[in-house]
């Protein structure tokens, strides 16, 4: 809000920022982040999202430096919504938050000589109207994949897209194997990739990368466009140190600390996926039969929406008869939320089989911990082939060609042997642990990834 002094005078500050999410975890903490890092710049930045959402996200920050400078703004949706023909939930609900967006935005400006919004790349139709009805607002794209996922997407959604030789050549190489954006996503996706690739109104896109690992692709991608392109990555890193806490240990740490260096496989598929129960009885075989130490995050996926009905996947997930008995003492099964980041960077966690969203993949090569590649659907498959063909740190579970077919407790074995327990695994985890280091470097004071971070906060203070 604005500020009156004694004397009613209104003080308008030089710019505030709102960040406008996409309201699901995986995309709005990434956005969070950057929130809370530009808050800590004496910054004012407004956060518009779902009021659940938001009452989450205030408990991370509560007696943080940065709190004073982050308000919240509850979007509110109907108790109830409409069928929508069919669609998901949460494309219905974010149909209905343009208005919310666009009044609130509108509010927010007048406290502020210029207006700042930066908004998920798949939010930009609510922040239209907000341009041709506010004079002093620019805006910035924020995306959530990796520069790769993004390219190989442009590169199958866009014809004049210019190729490159090396990316050419593994695709003949990988054939079926390399995955197609409607296998990924659906059908409609190259039209909102071709809509998103032509938008004009940002004055620059933001990618949650860095160059140590994707140098080369955003570069390919700072071509495609007239404007320019950020890498503000890892994220999860610029806010390490305000991070700490005092809480009791979680129990996964603790069984960590029992076991030897690079002696755990940690599992999880993420916030968004749940598991059938045939694949759940092959996943705890195959992990039984490997022999190797693991902590496994078994949960039914987060509801995107509080209004979402789940009554049909609310069933309880069972295992084999007699597995918990038989594995106890060298695995941890964890039913609810798991600390992932200090799992990763935990010495006893010698790999990370995964669901690869960009998230954990970022988080794992940040800490130097190999991956067993298990894509389930989204940008996940890209990621998959960018961590196991192009960085060489990952091994894969499955082919992209084979995702329709049961992966089974064989195959499972195999992978998470191949990952713990050859050289080719060791020599995994020792590319991983060179890409950590470099990305460590150059996320310090003074270090290439820092710089490029606080040239953006510069940037949208000038």
């Amino acid at each position: 809000m604005s500020t009156n002094s004694s004397d009613n005078v209104v003080h308008l500050d030089e710019v505030i920022v709102a960040m406008v999410p996409f309201p699901e975890f995986s995309h709005l903490n990434q956005l969070f982040v950057l929130a809370r890092f530009i808050a800590s710049h004496n910054i004012r930045v407004h956060f518009l999202c779902l009021a659940d959402r938001n009452q989450d996200l205030k408990l991370r920050i509560q007696g943080g430096l940065c709190a004073s400078n982050i308000h919240f703004h509850d979007l509110l949706v109907p108790s109830s919504l409409d069928a929508g023909n069919g669609l998901p939930s949460i494309v219905i609900v974010i149909k209905k938050l343009v208005e919310p967006i666009r009044r609130t935005c509108i509010d927010i400006s007048t406290n502020a000589k210029r207006l700042v919004i930066i908004h998920d790349s798949i939010m930009m139709d609510h922040v239209r109207d907000v341009h041709s009805l506010i004079p002093n607002v620019e805006s910035y794209m924020f995306h959530s994949i990796s520069a790769f996922a993004r390219y190989s997407i442009l590169r199958q959604s866009i014809d004049h897209l210019a190729d490159d030789d090396d990316h050419e050549k593994m695709i003949k190489q990988m054939h079926d194997d390399f995955p197609l954006l409607e296998s990924c996503s659906g059908p409609y996706a190259a039209a909102f990739v071709r809509k998103e690739h032509e938008w004009k109104l940002n004055s620059g896109e933001i990618m949650n990368s860095c160059r140590e690992v994707e140098s080369k692709y955003l570069n390919l991608l700072a071509h495609t466009k007239d404007k320019q392109y950020w890498a503000v990555g890892p994220l999860h890193m610029l806010l390490e140190s305000r991070d700490s806490s005092n809480m009791t240990k979680h129990e996964c740490l603790e069984f960590l600390d029992k076991q030897d260096v690079n002696s755990v496989i940690f599992v999880s598929f993420g916030t968004t996926t749940t598991l059938t129960q045939e694949q759940v009885n092959e996943l705890a075989l195959g992990l039984e039969q490997s022999n190797h130490n693991f902590i496994w995050v078994l949960r039914q996926a987060d509801k995107k929406m509080e209004t979402e009905n789940f009554e049909e996947n609310d069933e309880k997930i069972e295992l084999p008869k007699g597995f918990e008995e038989r594995v106890e003492g060298r695995g941890l099964l964890v039913k609810n939320w798991a600390p992932q980041l200090e799992i990763l960077g935990h010495t006893s966690t010698g790999g990370f089989l995964s669901h690869c969203g960009w998230n954990s993949c970022l988080e794992s090569i940040s800490m130097g911990v190999p991956l067993a590649a298990w894509p389930i659907n989204s940008d996940q498959p890209f990621n998959a082939v960018f961590v196991t063909n192009l960085l060489k740190i990952a091994t894969s579970v499955r082919s992209w060609a084979r995702r329709e077919e049961l992966v089974t407790a064989s195959t499972i074995e195999k992978a998470v042997n191949k990952l713990m327990g050859t050289t080719e695994g060791i020599e995994m985890r020792q590319r991983a642990v060179e890409l950590s280091n470099k990305i460590k470097n150059s996320v310090s004071r003074g270090g290439a990834a820092r710089k490029e971070i606080e040239s953006f906060v510069s940037c949208i203070i000038k």
